[in-house]
């Protein structure tokens, strides 16, 4: 999707008079002549480089004096004299042959003019309307007359002629976009006196008749054609075109399919086929590229999953059979060749029924919920009212929803949807006969001609065809199991020079008891045992030691990690897991870097070694390794987000360092990294407590509350939480016990549950106070005062700031203070106390210039637009209020969005800009319904209201 253009006003125009601003807003002078030609000449060609000689050309035309270039050189050097004293350093760079001015598209005024309305182009084609034509008002707002207006060069005349060209073009697709809106009575003013001022513009013409044709003004409209055909003729001795000469015939014939529709809503929506408002998932894993076999039973799931006919109970399919069957291939290969029956959606999560610790119904709901669009804020907390909401949303779309390795009914009856236009395929290694409705369909090993087909599709239909006899009883001695074949299948497609007949030698001699393949499990573990008995030492080491984890997808510093060694030698060791099919590429993730996971099976075998080879001090010592190693990223995250360690408690817990370039790559975008490995962090948690690591176990759950109270993450929160509250409890880590305890009253205040806060804050200060913590009870305090300023007791809150802020100066958290100081100011605003309010906001802003706390510092601009409006700045406070708007769009933060739209609102409202805080209010009002928070979305309308009836 193609991202919003910005809203920051250019610093550079052309379009008008020649003018240039200070990054701050103040006009710079340039002097009249050479310098103001040069540099119209550089903006013109901004970011490429403009030779001497076409300066020259623009100076003088054909008739340059001896000494040109000397004097371009000399005005070129001005220039950057007068710009850098401006604050514009090195903008203009010196590139044979000739020179490059370097500046952002934004602050270029032709530049950003031409951005907005190829945007406005892409919005029309998706019929965006509004949005498309609130980005041409943007477009023709940035004009101040014609462009490079008083610029004496001819050549400099003839490209204005172009842009002034564009600009009229833009005017009147600016009209158009308009009257498909309904904008006909509003528009015929504007029409009209731009057909006055461009009387041979057919375009403008017919916008014009089509305009008052609408408004019931027939005799009108066709008489603005006659007056256009007359001046045509006359001046031109041409008939109007073919679209002119259509619509006057239309009009005439009282052509319905001129009148207007419904006018289209000045809020944004999605595009089809999603609903407005929801998103459509596309969660499906990758296909297998080389998928054989199974035609019986592609043919029978597809006729009962995608079967369009009238449905009112919601299709669930349940693929069932023994591990190492390929149910989870089956089934994704299945989902792919359906996606295109389901356009609203394709969900898929793995439920992990053969792991220890299966996914609880409740977190896959929360995972759906958030994939269709509702933010953290807006889901439930029970898995009931989850499953409710689910089964409305999908009630009236076509989605398809994969749930791969169920353990129980139970665990899969809240996942099904209500719609009969919806259908479920379930993978499970039991039979779920306790879905209602559900069909059953027995996953069993290949035949014989689907284990062949699948080798020869692996290795290659020559070199299975060159040995078919070898082929046939090499499928045979793997009981045409299709996990064992496929291990065999791509050993031998790696190693082209061995012969089927070697391979099948080898099985022979390493395998005594492959009869038993058809007998449960061990048919797994010997197929996997001919792999595992092949790898090298130290590779068998790595693969035990992987199947410590949980078995999501891991990075190759996670195998450095667990060996305690570096990065390359553990790459390879993976390398050689994946050569040897025990270890399974997953995907690239955001930075490109690869990821690795264990199928379930393996990692089954795997442990079983881990535990019968490897003593319990080196396995925990490992994991040790790989939790320092999440701590020490997600610490380096917390660092670039808030400039420092503030606002968090670290322990002593030991780190696994990582490379600083390595750092640096995988940290660009900090919270971006945070939230994409969300799922691995958490269990990172998991893996501590299990392995009663407990310091680093609380110091990673309260890190990533950067992440979980950035994202509305509250069911991971208190999940991680809880798992390392047990783990220090369990181990008498009383200041750990305390940091989390903290941490969860901050989780409980967001939910507006003030009395659990207050359990939470109770006990965590008794132990800040007896083990003598002044940074831990500085972020207690601070919660207390929230606590009591959210119950209406603002002295005792503001007691409690008082002393949250002088613990927060005595250890040096600076971030913490600029927290305090904005809370202090909100009260001071409650109060009318406008002074305190500024003095408290200036310290903040102080602290935050000094540390570079970004996230902060948009906290306090928003504080500040308040402070504003108390004060009657309203311009100023739409101004502050319009950057974060665009702060908290990109980085997705819907309710962030909702407050400032409405606070845009208001503003608007008391400036008199009545459409415009309309437009702001119901845009509010739309994503309040997106992320179905019912009680924001009364109190928006209710602003509107107001605003309607005055």
């Amino acid at each position: 999707m193609t991202p919003e253009v910005g809203l920051d006003s250019p610093v550079y125009r052309i379009l008008g008079p020649l003018a240039v601003e200070t990054p701050d807003r103040r006009s710079v002078r340039i002097p009249r002549g050479r310098q103001q030609t040069v540099l119209s000449a550089l903006l013109l060609g901004a970011n490429r480089v403009v030779g001497i000689d076409h300066l020259i050309d623009v100076l003088w035309d054909d008739d340059p004096p001896p000494t040109a270039r000397t004097q371009v050189h000399i005005a070129v050097s001005a220039l950057r004299t007068g710009l850098t004293k401006a604050e514009h350093e090195h903008v203009i760079l010196t590139r044979e042959p000739g020179y490059l001015l370097q500046v952002p598209d934004e602050q270029v005024d032709a530049r950003l003019f031409t951005a907005l309305m190829a945007r406005a182009e892409e919005l029309a084609r998706r019929d965006r309307t509004a949005d498309a034509a609130e980005h041409t008002r943007r477009a023709l707002a940035l004009w101040r007359g014609p462009a490079l207006s008083g610029m004496p060069s001819p050549r400099l005349q003839a490209r204005a002629v172009q842009l002034n060209e564009e600009r009229l073009a833009a005017t009147e697709t600016s009209m158009e976009l308009q009257l498909r809106l309904g904008r006909h009575h509003q528009l015929i003013g504007e029409l009209s006196a731009l057909v006055d001022e461009h009387p041979l513009r057919e375009r403008a013409r017919s916008l014009l008749m089509l305009a008052l044709f609408r408004s019931g003004r027939q005799a009108e409209a066709l008489e603005t054609y006659r007056r256009g055909r007359r001046l045509l003729i006359e001046q031109l001795g041409l008939e109007p075109g073919e679209e002119l000469r259509n619509l006057e015939s239309a009009i005439l014939a009282g052509d319905p399919g001129l009148r207007p529709g419904r006018p289209v809503s000045s809020v944004r929506r999605p595009e089809p086929p999603a609903p407005p408002g929801l998103v459509a998932p596309r969660q499906l894993p990758t296909d297998i590229s080389d998928f054989a076999g199974r035609e019986g039973r592609i043919d029978e799931a597809t006729r009962l999953l995608g079967d369009d006919g009238d449905h009112r109970a919601t299709r669930v399919v349940v693929l069932a059979g023994k591990p190492g069957a390929g149910k989870s291939a089956l089934a994704v290969h299945l989902a792919h060749r359906l996606a295109d029956r389901f356009p609203d959606g394709q969900f898929y999560c793995d439920l992990g029924g053969t792991r220890n610790s299966p996914a609880a119904a409740g977190d896959v709901l929360g995972r759906f919920l958030r994939a269709l669009g509702i933010p953290g804020t807006s889901i439930p907390e029970s898995t009931e009212e989850r499953a409710e909401m689910y089964r409305h949303l999908l009630a009236s779309r076509r989605a398809l929803v994969v749930l791969d390795d169920a353990a129980t009914d139970t665990q899969v009856q809240p996942l099904l949807p209500g719609s009969g236009d919806c259908a479920v395929l379930v993978t499970s290694r039991v039979r779920l006969t306790g879905l209602a409705g559900a069909r059953v369909l027995d996953v069993d090993v290949f035949g014989h001609d689907e284990a062949l087909g699948m080798l020869a599709k692996v290795i290659g239909e020559q070199r299975a065809g060159s040995e078919d006899a070898a082929a046939g009883e090499l499928v045979r001695m793997v009981g045409h199991l299709p996990l064992a074949l496929r291990i065999v299948a791509a050993r031998l497609a790696a190693r082209p020079h061995w012969s089927l007949a070697w391979m099948l030698e080898r099985l022979s001699d390493e395998r005594r008891r492959l009869d038993e393949l058809a007998h449960g499990e061990l048919v797994v573990r010997s197929s996997l045992a001919l792999s595992y008995d092949g790898l090298s030492d130290r590779a068998r080491l790595l693969l035990r030691l992987l199947s410590a984890l949980d078995g999501t997808a891991f990075p190759p510093w996670v195998a450095a990690a667990l060996l305690d060694t570096d990065l390359y030698q553990a790459a390879e060791l993976l390398e050689t897991l994946v050569d040897a099919q025990m270890v399974e590429f997953a995907t690239t993730d955001r930075a490109g870097e690869l990821r690795y996971r264990l199928h379930g099976l393996i990692r089954l075998f795997a442990r079983e070694h881990l535990h019968r080879e490897d003593p319990a001090d080196h396995r925990d010592a490992a994991l040790g390794r790989v939790v320092g190693g999440w701590l020490a990223l997600a610490a380096e995250a917390h660092r670039r987000i808030y400039g420092g360690d503030f606002t968090v408690l670290h322990g002593n817990a030991p780190l696994w360092h990582h490379p600083a370039a390595y750092l640096d790559e995988v940290l660009a975008d900090p919270l971006g990294w945070l939230e994409s490995e969300h799922t691995q962090l958490c269990s990172a948690v998991g893996l501590a407590a299990d392995a009663g690591l407990d310091e680093p176990c609380w110091n990673l759950a309260t890190t990533l509350v950067t992440l979980f109270e950035a994202r509305c993450y509250f069911d991971d929160w208190e999940r991680t939480h809880l798992r390392a509250l047990e783990a220090v409890t369990a181990a008498g880590n009383r200041r750990g016990e305390a940091a989390l305890l903290c941490s969860l009253s901050t989780l409980h205040l967001s939910r507006s549950q003030l009395t659990a806060a207050g359990r939470r804050l109770d006990s965590a200060l008794v132990i800040f106070s007896d083990i003598d913590d002044p940074h831990g009870r500085a972020m207690a305090l601070r919660n207390r005062a929230l606590l009591e300023q959210r119950r209406g007791r603002e002295e005792h809150a503001m007691e409690s700031y008082r002393s949250a802020l002088e613990e927060f100066t005595r250890v040096g958290d600076s971030i913490g203070r600029a927290n305090v100081l904005l809370h202090m100011a909100r009260i001071e605003l409650d109060r009318e106390d406008e002074q305190g309010a500024a003095r408290h906001l200036d310290e903040a802003f102080d602290v935050c210039g000094a540390t570079g706390g970004n996230r902060v510092r948009s906290q306090a601009r928003y504080v500040l637009s308040d402070l504003m409006q108390h004060q009657g700045r309203y311009e100023e406070a739409d101004a502050v209020l319009r950057e974060l708007l665009g702060v908290v769009r990109e980085s997705r933060d819907m309710v962030g969005e909702i407050r400032i739209l409405r606070r845009l609102g208001s503003v608007n409202a008391r400036l008199g800009r009545r459409e415009e805080a309309e437009r702001q209010l119901r845009e509010a009002v739309e994503i309040c319904e997106q992320a179905m928070d019912q009680v924001a979305a009364a109190e928006t309308r209710l602003e509107l209201a107001r605003l309607l009836a005055d």
